[in-house]
């Protein structure tokens, strides 16, 4: 084959930059595309989801609210992403971290929120732990692939909520529907103004500036960093790989934990079946979120308010111009596809190579 890939000898800062934005703006493009396809006018389909999500003081707060557990999430995956760990379970640790929170109101304990508030977070983010820790041990114990097993243990934790919705847990007073009951006042978080916006969103800036602390100011952060970068090196310097994973996904799992106690604790005020969209999954979406953001926490904040306007426009073009319900899935896995991409190509370059005759 005359073209071949070859590794860049140097990768340049601005174009690790630029790939983000023209992946994001290609995957628009082709979005169009499919928007004529169907007779729909693609800035009218765009101008309509930009001013529907960041043209009022409403639809802002409603991006906010959305921004919350993928801000979460995404810096849970981010973080395991930094260390070359393909933390794809953040849906399940989410799940899970609802379900933990849930556990502690379903006690029966009606308390002040000055204490079942905490008693919530440290719930969601131990259960949302002890999931990430489960494919982390895999990993380091027996070599097992952590993509499948995280991915795997999305279904597993999915599975595990709804057991307890459609059984135990299941509020008789909800006409057949699976879901708990409402929370006590005690349980539900703080929300600001006359807004759906809540305390989950402080917990989310709170947790991006002790991430980027961790990773840019701490030997662990260092430690991190080198392990993704060159893992033999990093034995070589003395570095624990095994202990860091297991450390790092404990983190990453108890965020994407987090994320889903204040969702239920925040927005839904009980468990249900659904806890994240359907069309577009918080776990799955903040893997995109990682890789535009460059695994750098304020990138997450960033994208996350980004993809939370799409959560919020898309819902509206849905409604106005009766698009499909799955078109943010469409424009989410079309910047994700150009989104690796453009990865490989900032890593990689084209190179034209004229192969000699045999004998020539």
């Amino acid at each position: 084959m005359p073209l071949r890939l070859e590794m860049r000898l140097e990768r340049s800062r601005r174009l690790e930059y630029l790939v983000p934005v023209l992946s994001v703006l290609l995957a628009l493009a082709v979005s169009g595309l499919l928007l004529l396809m169907t007779g729909t006018n693609p800035l009218t389909a765009y101008g309509e989801m930009f001013s529907e999500a960041f043209g009022t003081s409403y639809g802002f707060a409603e991006v906010l609210v959305k921004a919350t557990p993928l801000i979460l999430c995404g810096l849970g995956v981010m973080l395991a992403f930094k260390m070359l760990f393909w933390n794809i379970g953040a849906e399940g640790q989410l799940h899970m971290g609802a379900w933990g929170a849930t556990a502690v109101v379903m006690t029966g304990w009606d308390g002040s929120p000055w204490l079942m508030v905490p008693a919530m977070v440290v719930a969601g983010m131990i259960c949302g732990a002890i999931w990430a820790l489960i494919p982390a041990f895999l990993k380091v114990q027996l070599n097992c692939n952590e993509i499948i097993t995280t991915l795997l243990l999305n279904y597993v934790a999915i599975l595990w909520v709804a057991h307890f919705i459609y059984g135990p847990w299941k509020d008789p007073e909800s006409f057949g529907f699976p879901m708990t009951k409402q929370f006590p006042d005690g349980a539900q978080l703080l929300r600001f103004g006359d807004s759906r916006v809540h305390l989950g969103l402080v917990f989310a800036l709170l947790a991006a500036v002790v991430l980027y602390f961790l990773q840019e100011k701490s030997r662990w952060g260092f430690e991190i960093a080198v392990t993704g970068n060159n893992p033999t090196a990093a034995e070589y310097a003395g570095m624990n790989s095994r202990r860091n994973i297991l450390l790092v996904m404990a983190i990453s799992g108890g965020l994407a934990g987090l994320a889903g106690m204040s969702e239920i604790a925040g927005i839904q005020l009980k468990l249900l079946k659904d806890i994240s969209p359907h069309a577009a999954p918080y776990g799955y979406t903040a893997i995109i979120i990682a890789w535009l953001a460059r695994r750098n926490p304020w990138g997450v904040v960033l994208v996350s308010v980004l993809m939370g306007g799409l959560y919020v426009g898309g819902e509206t073009v849905q409604i106005t111009m009766k698009l499909p319900v799955n078109f943010v899935l469409i424009i989410q896995a079309l910047i994700l596809f150009f989104v690796l991409g453009g990865d490989i190509l900032s890593r990689y370059k084209l190179v034209y190579r004229r192969e000699a005759p045999i004998g020539g």
